[in-house]
């Protein structure tokens, strides 16, 4: 059992939380979706006896995964490791299946949120969870949406940057997110099916250079299309710390002065007018990148990210900026921990913290 003790129910307390707002987690099985749907594509997995699993597709290798993917044990572990407190729990974004048939997607989206509202119902002072909604039928995502959030009690969703042919400033997927701003559901945008990912096949390159511009993409739609002016208090929240947007805004702003006519015609404001009005994760692997981020958009808009439990993640969430000597500790508290609560609409008396020595290893 844990040994668990109380912080003073302050503001003082979010900023000794340490909250990782980017973290994937899968269940350990799951029906042969192949089976049930008739037809393919899926991700399977298949463990093995070293204790970690292949994710497939169709017989075809995906990525190999540890045991930390799926459970709750071993993460809560390496989170007492690393000294985190509260992990945010969202899908891997290949388990969104926005290519499915919407009913099939339904049907796997609720497989997965209910998984992911069990975990936090059992550790609620160790996770938060986001769910995943069928993005492809608009109708069914908004209905999901209401069940994750006014049912299963999850604090937002994960979306894609992109819904098949549909970019994120779609009329057909406003609903959803004037849904959100309305139940006060935070989204956390995540990129893929990455653009040119058939074109660039080596080097990594889908990961590397196709997920920033993804993330890109995604905000200058919801920019341009006039989402987030429709839309205020909408909170979202941006993988990768923006990925390329926080170096192209000045790129961006000068297109949509001197072509207006292609860059104005949905809203009038200037894009740059909108930054920081929404968030970004702190994953740059680059202490200088993330102080010109933190200059750009302000530090009360960046949130500890690790990506974990993957190798493009943070190896000890929140490393670089506790050693970095370009933030002061206002700064650190900010990004480490309250900005998460404030994104999420959660308040730190939720939480306690454990003692170092809490979790038992064995």
């Amino acid at each position: 059992p844990f040994r668990l003790h109380s912080l003073l129910f302050s503001t003082s307390m979010s900023q000794q939380l340490k909250v990782d707002i980017h973290t994937h987690i899968l269940p350990r099985s799951w029906p042969d979706l192949k089976s049930k749907y008739g037809y393919g594509g899926f991700i399977s997995l298949e463990h093995l006896e070293n204790g970690n699993a292949k994710m497939m597709v169709d017989g075809k290798f995906f990525r190999e995964i540890e045991c930390n993917c799926w459970s709750p044990d071993a993460r809560i572990k390496e989170c007492n490791r690393d000294g985190v407190d509260v992990q945010v729990l969202s899908t891997v974004p290949v388990m969104f299946c926005y290519w499915a048939k919407p009913e099939h997607t339904l049907d796997l989206s609720r497989y997965l949120n209910d998984h992911i509202a069990q975990v936090v119902s059992e550790n609620p002072n160790r996770f938060v969870g986001l769910g995943t909604l069928p993005m492809n039928s608009p109708d069914l995502a908004v209905q999901e949406l209401r069940r994750c959030v006014q049912d299963l009690g999850l604090a937002g969703v994960q979306i894609g940057t992109h819904v098949n042919d549909w970019n994120l400033d779609a009329p057909e997927l406003f609903p959803v997110f004037e849904e959100a701003a309305k139940l006060g559901a935070s989204i956390f945008v995540h990129p893929w099916e990455m653009m040119g990912e058939k074109q660039m096949p080596k080097y990594w390159l889908p990961w590397l250079v196709g997920m920033p511009a993804e993330t890109t993409r995604a905000i200058c739609s919801l920019i341009f299309g006039g989402v987030l002016q429709r839309l205020p208090n909408l909170k979202i929240c941006f993988a990768h710390c923006g990925g390329s947007f926080p170096l192209t805004i000045g790129r961006i702003e000068h297109g949509w002065e001197v072509r207006p006519d292609l860059c104005q015609t949905q809203c009038k404001v200037n894009p740059r007018n909108y930054v920081g009005k929404f968030w970004l994760d702190s994953l740059t692997h680059d202490e200088k990148a993330l102080r010109f981020v933190a200059d750009l958009v302000g530090c009360d808009r960046l949130i500890l990210g690790s990506d974990y439990p993957f190798p493009l993640g943070e190896d000890h969430p929140g490393e670089m900026i506790e050693k970095s000597k370009l933030f002061s500790q206002e700064e650190k508290n900010k990004m480490l921990g309250s900005n998460a609560l404030e994104f999420l609409n959660i308040r730190p008396e939720k939480f306690v913290k454990e003692s170092s020595d809490g979790m038992n290893d064995d």
